[in-house]
């Protein structure tokens, strides 16, 4: 309870201020000329004044207000580590305990969970998120229960945006030891099939057993198998070569020797992803039999920048016979020998559009063919009647890696193509434009020519259900047959078209292996804060998938059919680093958050980032844990007002003079019979002394 006096004047101030100085010049002149009763006149003038002011008495009632005293607990990945996370949870019971028994103080607590866009602990920008509803005067004190290792610490007290003691609670133990191996420096891109170099660095820090500076061993692995291991030494930097070995992400992991007793192998352990780039994609598309759809192939290509093509067309028909020698038959001579003998593992695609076998291409040659193939090439058969004919391309040693047997027969009449029922689960050929519709929503074709499965899968059917593409794994190496010539009715918009890019853009680039259209893959992508999960298959069923997290916790997944022979399941990525997934066959990983995070960058717990700011607030940076691991919390004492807020064995809150108001009480004091009383009072005493 306040009390305090308060004025509310009857006439404006400047009157009040006018009175005075009136009085004040009389009672001058009254003392001057030593008149009888001038100070009782002046008294008596100015408790008439005093009236006019219209003084009162007020009392305020307040209620006094907590302290707000914030505990931000570190949720960081580093405080899992040696049993610091259960040490936090005794400590902040305890806090709360001592606390809840303090009058006059109120607790806030504040959980710092790093976000996978943060790099590093922060727990100053939680500290301030949490108390921005609590005016400064409010704040006793701020705790953090941490392990020392915080990277958003501001330069100076004055950031905080308050005046009160701010204390450290560390956990961890004063002895631990620990080694680290951190990315220096690596590439971000790199050409397939060349070698880069991965720098790092290896540290052994605090108490090891085995920290003597000797020899460890580096393991390197490329998307999870081991492909290189190296012996080096601590305290020196390191240059790694690696291989890019295909296109897209190139995943290595680096992995140091664990010593006995460190505090965790976590950062044993370096990811480095390298995008591969491929050079452009070299293609060799040789035409046959001139038809309405020859430069449809010829146009899909060019129009890539990533492909260079090699293009040539036999200009003549094989009915057309006049004697004219083979070399003479093109404008440029045929280096048959250069593309078939010499140079044919430099193509990534071979694609025979309407070929037919007219000697131009010795036998050997056609072996060469089936020998790239099953070496890890790629070939395309686009066939029309020439693939049913007696010199069709079958009739060469590479028929042994064509899927489809023709029969000879060609069949002409109206059709749609149509998606199989593994076509709709196979990457090539699902969710092409319109295939959903019956009939599909594309222009018709007129030819197909029967053949055979003899291996593979058909993945779009022609009339009568006859196989229309067909696609087949050979050893290493891939082969499709497309057993219509009129694709490029599609191309011309024949009856509205048809999407004949996607469908020979994808074919072609299945045939190159791109990962992307892999039909039996496991993927993992991350979508935010969501690791996604998706298995590609030609099955009927997608099997659990095991997720290992970085911190070596495992979480098994059941995916659900998100369309034809696309599985999925998504998991919240709620730790720094790699991530494995498995489903006993496959191997999917990915790498979240920063490659070399600073979270890992130092987990040995200290007192010294924060002890410099602590101190400037009158705090103090304490560890709770001893060498053994036993613990202990400081003593709470609540102070009013000091310079120290800590000491041995205690740590000290402010105590605030915050309020809140509740109601005021106002007495006047010169008003009603009181005030009457006053003045009639002073008049009487002056008339009085008037009459003697």
């Amino acid at each position: 309870m306040i009390w305090s006096v308060s004025f509310d004047p009857f006439v404006p101030v400047w009157g009040l201020l006018a009175g005075a100085a009136l009085i004040a010049l009389f009672l001058g002149v009254a003392l001057f000329l030593r008149l009888r009763g001038g100070l009782l006149r002046s008294f008596a003038l100015a408790l008439v004044l005093l009236a006019l002011a219209n003084p009162a008495l007020e009392r305020e009632d307040r209620e006094p207000l907590s302290s707000v005293v914030a505990v931000v607990v570190d949720k960081s990945q580093s405080q899992t580590l040696d049993g610091r996370d259960a040490a936090t949870s005794a400590a902040l019971a305890e806090l709360e305990t001592r606390i809840a028994a303090l009058p006059g103080f109120e607790l806030r607590r504040i959980e710092a969970s790093p976000s996978l866009s943060d790099d590093g602990t922060a727990l100053f920008g939680a500290l301030a998120e949490g108390l921005a509803d609590v005016p400064p005067d409010r704040v006793g004190g701020a705790i953090l229960l941490t392990d020392g290792q915080v990277h958003d610490i501001p330069g100076s007290s004055a950031a905080l945006g308050f005046n009160a003691p701010l204390h450290a609670l560390v956990t961890g133990r004063p002895d631990e030891g620990d080694r680290r191996l951190s990315l220096v420096r690596a590439p971000r891109f790199g050409l397939v099939g060349s070698e880069q170099v991965v720098t790092l660095n290896l540290e052994d820090g605090g108490t090891l057993p085995g920290g003597d500076g000797s020899a460890a061993t580096l393991r390197v692995r490329r998307d999870g198998e081991l492909v290189n291991e190296l012996r080096v030494r601590p305290g020196s930097r390191i240059e790694v070569p690696v291989e890019i070995g295909h296109g897209g992400q190139n995943i290595f992991e680096f992995e140091a020797a664990t010593l006995p007793g460190e505090l965790t192998p976590l950062n044993n352990r370096v990811v480095v992803t390298i995008d591969g780039i491929r050079e452009n994609l070299r293609v060799l598309l040789v035409s046959g039999s001139p038809h309405a759809g020859e430069r449809t192939w010829r146009n899909l290509l060019k129009s890539d920048a990533s492909v260079d093509l090699v293009h040539f067309t036999i200009l003549r028909p094989p009915e057309k016979q006049d004697g004219t020698p083979v070399n003479q038959l093109s404008l440029i001579a045929f280096p048959t020998r250069e593309l078939f003998s010499e140079k044919i593992d430099q193509f990534d695609l071979i694609i025979f559009d309407r070929y037919v076998n007219r000697g131009v291409l010795p036998m050997l040659y056609f072996d060469n063919i089936a020998r790239y193939v099953r070496a890890g090439g790629a070939l395309l058969i686009a066939g029309g009647p020439d693939y049913a004919q007696g010199s069709t391309i079958y009739q060469t040693p590479m028929a042994p890696v064509l899927p489809a047997r023709p029969t000879g027969n060609v069949i002409e009449t109206p059709y749609h193509a149509r998606v199989s029922d593994i076509g709709n689960r196979h990457p090539v050929t699902r969710g092409l434009p319109g295939a959903k519709s019956e009939p599909p929503q594309w222009s018709r074709w007129f030819r197909a020519v029967e053949a055979e499965v003899d291996a593979g899968q058909s993945l779009m059917s022609g009339p009568s259900d006859t196989p229309l593409l067909v696609l087949n794994r050979e050893e290493a190496g891939r082969v499709a047959v497309l057993l219509s010539d009129h694709v490029w009715l599609w191309a011309r918009g024949y009856e509205g078209g048809g999407p004949h890019v996607p469908l020979l853009r994808r074919l072609g680039h299945w045939l190159m292996q791109e990962p992307d259209l892999e039909e039996e893959a496991l993927r993992i992508s991350l979508r935010g804060s969501e690791l996604i999960l998706e298995r590609q298959t030609l099955g009927d069923t997608a099997a659990d998938v095991t997720l290992t997290l970085p911190t070596g916790g495992t979480k098994v997944l059941t995916l659900s059919e998100a369309e034809p022979g696309l599985w999925r399941a998504s998991q919240a990525a709620t730790e720094l680093g790699l991530y494995s997934a498995t489903d006993g066959e496959r191997t999917a990983l990915i790498h979240v958050g920063p490659q070399n995070p600073r979270e890992f960058s130092d987990v040995l717990s200290t007192t010294e980032k924060l002890g410099p700011l602590s101190a400037q607030t009158g705090g103090a940076a304490l560890r709770i844990a001893d060498i053994g691991g036993g613990q202990s919390i400081p003593r709470i004492v609540p102070l009013k007002r000091a310079d120290d807020y800590a000491g041995s064995g205690w740590i000290g809150l402010k105590t605030t003079d915050a309020s809140v108001l509740k109601g005021i009480d106002r007495i006047p004091l010169l008003s009603g019979l009181l005030g009457l009383a006053l003045l009639l009072g002073a008049l009487s005493v002056t008339w009085f002394r008037e009459g003697r």
